[in-house]
């Protein structure tokens, strides 16, 4: 498994009660497929238009993103392309993908079980369990989903992801990182969800 080596984050971060302060990056929104912003908390869904890009490399450099209206800040890798805000936020590169969905509710494991349960066309390869997290309890499962096919070549990709529930004050967080099959963001998911802090 992989070690990053994180550079000089390009947002600085101060410590509060809530475990991250100071000013958030916030880029510009972007537009993305439907396949990604899909409302609520469906599946994410990969482009079969889109090749699966790369690993993160070792040297990328991580910027806070701070959604003012959801109270959360996160970090991401610098260069994605970021769509929606507040309560439904994307942010992607080409087929890895990062949605964050707050809404009101539990986040134990046997809601997260019917959570996934509702899910169509996935297959869960983790049933939720409890997962300790910097910004406290929270829940991961992981589930497996396709792309429709690619109209010209047939192909479809597969799209790994981990998901966690993520509670705060009666809401919860839905944080899905999504990955294609054969591409290594381990290291780089986990400092990602690692780093969320309600605000």
């Amino acid at each position: 498994m992989k070690r990053l080596a994180l550079p000089v984050l390009a947002v600085a971060v101060t410590a509060t009660a809530a475990g991250c302060g100071g000013s958030g990056h916030t880029s510009p929104p972007t537009t993305t497929s439907a396949a990604a912003t899909t409302s609520g908390t469906a599946a994410l869904r990969a482009e079969a238009a889109s090749a699966a890009t790369g690993d993160i490399p070792d040297n990328q450099v991580f910027v806070v993103y701070t959604d003012p209206s959801a109270h959360y800040a996160i970090k991401y890798p610098e260069g994605w392309a970021q769509s929606g805000a507040g309560t439904n936020v994307v942010i992607r590169d080409k087929n890895n993908i990062v949605r964050i969905v707050v809404r009101k509710g539990p986040a134990g494991v046997a809601s997260a079980t019917r959570d996934l349960r509702a899910l169509a066309g996935v297959k869960v390869v983790r049933a939720p369990q409890a997962q300790a997290l910097p910004s406290g309890a929270a829940v991961k499962a992981a589930y497996s989903t396709q792309s429709a096919p690619n109209p010209v070549t047939g192909k479809r990709v597969t799209l790994m992801v981990d998901r966690y529930y993520v509670p705060h004050g009666g809401r919860v967080a839905i944080v899905d990182l999504g990955t294609p099959v054969g591409v290594d963001n381990v290291d780089a998911y986990r400092l990602m969800i690692q780093s969320f802090r309600w605000r």
